[in-house]
């Protein structure tokens, strides 16, 4: 498969190259506008198709898919001229920081049935993926930043978003029900809480942006159990007054533990296969982050 690599910032070099540059049936591209990551990127990677546009890349060359790891303001633009060009496009999180944008790219990959996904890892954290199906009550997901207040869409949507999309993916019956709540001091974002409901089951997601440390846990509980998860790191099962803790296995790679090899793959499948878009799910995470938003600015 040709791929093309858009934006090569830190997200880029930290958790996909590493991913993406293993693979042997992958023939990569790399495009930004930064002509120093390209050649360091491209180094680094051994890349040697490089490119100084998108623009440029598309009219050189076609592609069997693209990852966008630009930032978070150029997402909308180049998802859709990626679509335009029956491009299978994986972006990071947010698709797009206002609903309105989200909903226009997710019809547009649905007319074209262009596959479209966005990098929600923890849906792919084999951590996290064990706890599905556990019959769970009461799901519990904290994500905390050390002194980080700051403007509230670009908080929600640039980091509570994965709180979010991981309780919605855990949540084991539909969600009837949402309260919302938001501490907002001086126009900046420095906590909020989010609580879903549906049959037999609560699910709340916290976030505090002047905590005094940067963390994550969450924890499922019910049918005698509590299964929790450090830091995407550890996780410890707790029953019959007893725990038992799991750990990474020590080849295990940080993409591999944190979910970005496996939601390569299944993207990369997606693009493969032509896979239809997970509308209902894309928008329902953005739908969600959207209300947070307006709450928090209203």
């Amino acid at each position: 498969m040709r791929v093309l690599v858009i934006g090569l910032g830190d997200i880029a070099r930290k958790a996909y190259l590493p991913v993406l540059s293993q693979r042997g049936d992958l023939d990569l591209h790399l495009a930004t506008r930064d002509p120093a990551a390209l050649a360091e990127v491209g180094a680094a990677f051994r890349i040697a198709p490089r490119h100084g546009s998108v623009q440029d890349a598309l009219s050189a060359t076609a592609f069997d898919a693209a990852f966008v790891h630009a930032a978070t303001p150029a997402h909308a633009d180049l998802v859709r001229l990626l679509i335009e060009r029956d491009v299978p496009t994986f972006v990071d999180k947010p698709l797009a920081d206002h609903l309105g944008a989200v909903e226009a790219l997710v019809a547009l990959a649905v007319a074209r049935g262009v596959p479209l996904a966005v990098g929600f890892n923890r849906r792919f954290a084999p951590d996290y993926v064990a706890l599905r199906g556990r019959g769970a009550s009461l799901i519990v997901m904290e994500k905390h930043r050390r002194r980080q207040p700051d403007a509230p869409r670009r908080v929600v949507f640039d980091d509570f978003i994965h709180v979010v999309d991981t309780v919605l993916s855990l949540a084991p019956a539909p969600v009837v029900r949402r309260t919302i709540e938001t501490q907002v001091v001086d126009g900046r974002l420095h906590a909020v809480t989010l609580t879903l409901a549906g049959d037999g089951f609560t699910a709340i997601g916290t976030m505090h942006r002047d905590s005094g440390l940067d963390e994550e846990r969450l924890d499922v509980i019910g049918r005698g159990s509590r299964h929790s998860v450090r830091n995407l790191a550890e996780r410890i099962t707790a029953r019959d007054g007893a725990q038992q803790l799991h750990r990474r296995g020590d080849w295990a790679s940080v993409g591999e533990q944190r979910g970005f090899a496996a939601m390569c793959d299944d993207f990369l499948r997606a693009a493969r296969e032509r896979r239809p878009v997970d509308a209902a799910a894309i928008l329902a995470t953005h739908a969600i982050c959207e209300a947070i938003v307006r709450h928090a600015e209203g």
